[in-house]
């Protein structure tokens, strides 16, 4: 796939409305997760396990918190993880910068007054708190999403499928753009079309179930 009109042709399914996962995949949050993670656990003379930390890319804040304190062995509960990291995530957000092409897209979506929403595995507050940040975003989205407003997080499609409904899409006339293979999980589930963009390029024969895998949000035109 090389362009958003060709995302219509997938199993002859005329495309109208598009759903994004947020970090990693419009903003370059995964870069600052790495950071705290990596100064959190070299206080308890810790380092970050590269393998198992991909395969937690996209994870609801609850389970990731558990595997986090579960894989580490830590002398604390998961939320007393989230307590301790939060308030550094907050001061990292101030720097989190659009990835290329995520502004050219919201405007091209917007312009051409093609419906699309955001549904994310943060917590709606966290995804509010992120999105103000970036000028012109939050007017765009016809519906915004957190996990803590479905009954369950990526994988399960619950959050797609609620976006859908609220804006009176079919799911099978949904696209899905998203960076994690949970949320490619997510999204085939939901019997959506999926476009991947992998924070990992080295991971690309891990997202062979979405329809397409592209390097970066620019080769959709």
């Amino acid at each position: 796939m090389g362009d958003l009109h060709s995302a219509e042709e997938h199993g002859n399914t005329q495309i109208s409305t598009v759903i994004f996962d947020l970090d990693g995949t419009l903003l370059s949050t995964e870069h600052l997760t790495k950071e705290i993670l990596k100064e959190f656990l070299a206080g308890y003379g810790k380092v970050p396990d590269k393998e198992k930390e991909k395969k937690r890319l996209g994870m609801a804040q609850k389970e990731y918190a558990i595997g986090i304190v579960s894989d580490y062995d830590l002398p604390i509960t998961p939320d007393q993880y989230v307590q301790a990291v939060m308030p550094f995530y907050h001061d990292l957000w101030l720097q989190a910068k659009a990835l290329p092409g995520a502004n050219r897209l919201i405007r091209h979506l917007h312009k051409h007054g093609v419906p699309f929403a955001l549904a994310s595995n943060s917590k709606r507050k966290n995804i509010d708190g992120k999105v103000s940040l970036q000028e012109g975003w939050k007017e765009c989205f016809s519906v915004i999403l957190g996990s803590d407003q479905v009954k369950s997080g990526k994988p399960s499609p619950d959050i797609f499928l609620e976006a859908a409904k609220q804006m009176g899409a079919d799911a099978a006339h949904c696209l899905v753009i998203e960076d994690s293979v949970i949320g490619v999980r997510a999204g085939k589930a939901a019997g959506m079309k999926v476009v991947a963009v992998p924070s990992f390029h080295s991971e690309f024969d891990q997202y062979t179930i979405a329809d397409s895998v592209l390097r970066s949000l620019l080769d959709l035109k």
